[in-house]
């Protein structure tokens, strides 16, 4: 039988964690786009709706740990060889619950060949109170490859009446073409997050935002249709081959409204997956 003393100098017991790992490649055959190798392991899931005449094949990334806390980690690598065409998109939306100190760690990988397109539409990642989430999204573009990118975060849920006092969120984009960088953000709240988004400069109280990114071809072309869609809530700009899109609102459901029909013009009209239908 331990003693008392001896109960003391235990290790503090280790929770569990975890940990998912995802890898998915498409290559081009007979002017089809096709999946050449998938890995999965852990919590990471890949399943692959069946395509309706010549879409491109969708890539439905599921989390089975049913969200993320301190100290889970999740990668996800995305290959497209030349001329390939693909969309990754997740189930649902992804949920940052309370950490008792350490980060969740996401990183996102994606490779895209010349002539490749690749639409990275992963549904909101909302961030609850004491949430703690540092994710990376780095992309290789290669010659004329295309690539349309979003994340939205929810600071909370203005419906079940939600106010972030704490929480840690760092967000950080690396876009390359040809090995030199072309984009690069670094988002960092943290703290009392409710207060840091209240000034006007900030987010005016707004509790959805989203980054939305287009690397390619005459990106002008989105500009005036976009700053439409997006409304007083942002802005957008394109310049030295890519467009960008800041969005914010009051409430997820006012985000997605914009969100859905912006994605859809930087698609060139292919719509959204079905995971995406409210």
């Amino acid at each position: 039988m331990l003693a008392i003393t001896d109960l003391q100098t235990l290790a503090p017991a280790r929770m569990q964690r975890a940990h998912g790992q995802a890898s998915v490649s498409f290559h081009a055959r007979d002017g089809r786009t096709r999946l050449d190798r998938l890995f999965q392991e852990g919590c990471a899931k890949l399943r692959f709706p069946r395509p309706l005449g010549n879409e491109a094949p969708q890539a439905i990334l599921i989390n089975t740990a049913g969200g993320l806390t301190g100290g889970d980690r999740f990668g996800t690598e995305v290959d497209l060889a030349e001329n390939a065409q693909a969309c990754v998109t997740t189930q649902a939306c992804e949920r940052v619950y309370r950490s008792t100190g350490a980060d969740a760690v996401v990183t996102n990988r994606l490779r895209l060949a010349a002539g490749a397109r690749l639409a990275w539409l992963p549904q909101e990642t909302i961030l609850f109170e004491g949430g703690r989430l540092s994710r990376t999204l780095d992309a290789d573009l290669a010659g004329n490859a295309e690539l349309v990118a979003v994340e939205a975060v929810l600071f909370g849920r203005q419906a079940m009446g939600e106010t972030l006092h704490s929480g840690h969120l760092h967000d950080r984009w690396r876009i390359r073409r040809e090995g030199r960088l072309i984009f690069a953000d670094d988002l960092r709240v943290e703290g009392d997050i409710a207060a840091r988004l209240a000034p006007q400069p900030a987010m005016a109280g707004c509790r959805a935002m989203a980054t939305v990114l287009f690397a390619g071809p005459a990106p002008e072309r989105f500009l005036d249709q976009a700053r439409s869609i997006i409304g007083p809530g942002g802005g957008a700009s394109a310049w030295n081959g890519k467009f960008l899109a800041r969005l914010v609102e009051e409430t997820g459901l006012a985000l997605r409204r914009r969100l859905e029909p912006l994605l859809t013009l930087l698609l060139g009209g292919r719509p959204l997956p079905k995971v995406w239908q409210l």
